[in-house]
């Protein structure tokens, strides 16, 4: 699942090529959105929430979108490529102007709702890691004030929004944290290094393109844990894991190296463990795991 730096890279995109633009041509292919006529509304802007997309528009509505797992929005010239999306059965929505075309396909979420309503879509959300909201204070109160595991605090939206499995796992190891430490009991002096850590990584990837923690840009090192289960810890050696944190069916895929950061899951019975993509399903952890970066 795309994460907060994809996200606001790809609101960044949207905003510069459709910001005070007419709309000439619009769909919401979506069986809840409202029949509405976006013809001859103005984009006023596009800005991310964590992982949401809204689409603010002078009518007083919004375009809300979630990615999800597999979706994107493309950016292009109006044309014969453009013609060819529209007949895409994976499009999802489209916002065109006599410019560029806005291009939501395989998206997870949309809403159209007020403006004034956005909050029932994104107010539950903690403070975005790379929002004008981003309080480092504020954040580490909120994760050591989190009722599960330090990973689940990060993990979870309403805690800090815009975090996933690549972020959340790579930090946590950086910082040598064990990801099943209870949240309250982590020392705020190591949390705020890892918060400050991942404000930097999070927003040099949105600046970039690039999402890695490694600082190596070539396909395969850009991680030092994350989709390495199976593979030797490029720290110590030791076999990198993966495990299922949370409960059902809001878990999420945790990778770690057990020697590096104090320990295997509770939920890890030690057996060992395939590369990803090499062995039977039988050698993953129980759990959904897809390779998506959620």
């Amino acid at each position: 699942m795309p994460e907060g730096d994809t996200v606001h890279r790809t609101a960044s995109r949207l905003h510069a090529a459709l910001a005070g633009r007419v709309v000439t041509h619009a769909e919401l292919r979506w069986p809840s959105a409202p029949d509405v006529d976006l013809r001859g509304a103005t984009t006023l802007e596009v800005v991310a929430r964590g992982k949401h997309l809204l689409h603010r528009f002078d009518t007083g509505s919004t375009l809300h979108t979630h990615l999800r797992m597999e979706g994107q929005w493309r950016v292009e010239h109006p044309g014969p490529r453009t013609d060819r999306r529209l007949r895409n059965p994976d499009l999802r929505a489209a916002v065109l102007t006599d410019e560029w075309s806005g291009l939501g396909l395989r998206l997870g979420m949309l809403y159209l709702v007020p403006t004034a309503r956005e909050g029932d879509l994104v107010g539950h959300l903690g403070p975005d890691v790379l929002g004008p909201d981003w309080d480092p204070a504020r954040a580490r109160d909120r994760v050591l004030a989190h009722p599960a595991t330090l990973v689940e605090a990060l993990l979870d939206q309403r805690t800090l929004a815009g975090v996933g499995t690549f972020w959340g796992s790579e930090l946590l190891f950086i910082e040598r944290l064990h990801p099943w430490t209870p949240a309250a009991e982590v020392d705020p002096e190591r949390l705020d290094r890892l918060l400050a850590r991942l404000h930097r990584l999070m927003a040099a990837a949105e600046r970039t393109g690039w999402q890695g923690s490694t600082g190596i840009q070539r396909a395969g090192e850009e991680a030092y844990v994350h989709a390495r289960s199976g593979r030797p810890c490029r720290r110590c050696g030791t076999t990198v894991r993966v495990a299922m944190a949370g409960v059902a069916p809001r878990e999420r895929t945790v990778f770690s190296c057990p020697t590096c950061q104090g320990g295997l899951a509770p939920t890890d019975d030690g057996r060992p463990q395939r590369p990803l993509g090499s062995g039977p399903a039988s050698s993953a952890p129980r759990g959904k795991y897809r390779r998506g970066r959620g």
